[in-house]
């Protein structure tokens, strides 16, 4: 069991190179296929029709700009990926924005590779940023690369966040190639709930079980989340030395995580280490 197709989402930030290379590294080590995607950036349902004047006059113009970034930014994934490894690559250019160029990616990739903050590709700046868009709706699993640093392909130490839920159930499963590779992953179950319908009369157990069969070492942690998870999550990935963190995303409705604050919400702002997610 392996990955096959990872998709990177290419574009002309500054962190997008140090994407590509995890992505081509992942890529290499797998023996997958690498495709970078990038977007023009205008939504497939903007139409022109409306426009009179000036506006239209110069929407050509714009809609050639778009277009110009999005295969300048391919100079970088070229150089970056072969050199970092990935066995065959492909660029794609989709002519819609960012969150919806990258889940049409995700239903052909076994993985998608995404940037932690790149709002700057999104039109609507009030609405959710790319990050927050794909985990929500992409069929494939997602790994989130921070603004900053440089990540191996394999992290030596994984942390999984698990709460028994069908998001967090998706994320594990989804990165037992990765956690097939990690020296120790560690299964992390804040605040268990006993009981049939929570976490089992041994919290964490059934899970680890689970995994252990796939060849993962494999240990379980109880701990206290001290009323946020999400900032406990952080706080002991750092403590663990976890160079993954392996999570559900948006257990709970988008809408709900913007009133309260949510983990996911908490994660995607703070995090300083790859988070590979599911919804």
């Amino acid at each position: 069991m392996g990955y096959k197709t990872i998709g990177v989402h290419v574009n002309e930030s500054p962190q997008a190179a140090s994407r590509v290379r995890l992505a081509a590294r992942c890529a290499a080590g797998f023996g997958a296929h690498l495709v970078g995607v990038a977007a023009t950036g205008l939504p497939s349902y903007f139409h022109l029709g409306g426009l009179t004047g000036v506006g239209a006059a110069a929407m050509p113009a714009y809609l050639d700009l778009l277009k110009e970034r999005a295969h300048a930014a391919f100079g970088m994934f070229e150089r970056e990926a072969p050199r970092a490894g990935a066995p065959t690559c492909e660029k794609r250019v989709i002519e819609d924005d960012a969150g919806a160029a990258l889940c049409l990616q995700a239903r052909y990739s076994d993985l998608l590779v995404i940037g932690q903050h790149d709002s700057g590709d999104y039109l609507n700046v009030q609405g959710p940023t790319v990050a927050e868009y794909v985990v929500m709706h992409a069929v494939s699993p997602v790994l989130i690369v921070p603004d900053e640093g440089e990540f191996p392909a394999v992290a030596p130490r994984v942390l999984i966040a698990w709460d028994g839920g069908m998001q967090a159930a998706r994320a594990v499963h989804s990165a037992i190639p990765l956690l097939r590779q990690a020296e120790l992953a560690q299964v992390v179950v804040f605040d268990a709930e006993i009981g049939p319908q929570a976490h089992g009369e041994e919290p964490g157990a059934d899970i680890a079980l689970f995994l252990a069969r796939h060849g993962v070492k494999v240990e379980v942690c109880l701990l206290s989340a001290g009323g946020n998870a999400g900032e406990a999550i952080l706080s002991h990935a750092g403590y663990f030395g976890a160079g993954l963190i392996v999570m559900g995303g948006y257990g709970h409705s988008r809408f709900r995580e913007v009133l309260l604050g949510g983990v996911t919400r908490t994660v995607l702002d703070r995090m300083t280490v790859p988070v590979l997610m599911a919804h």
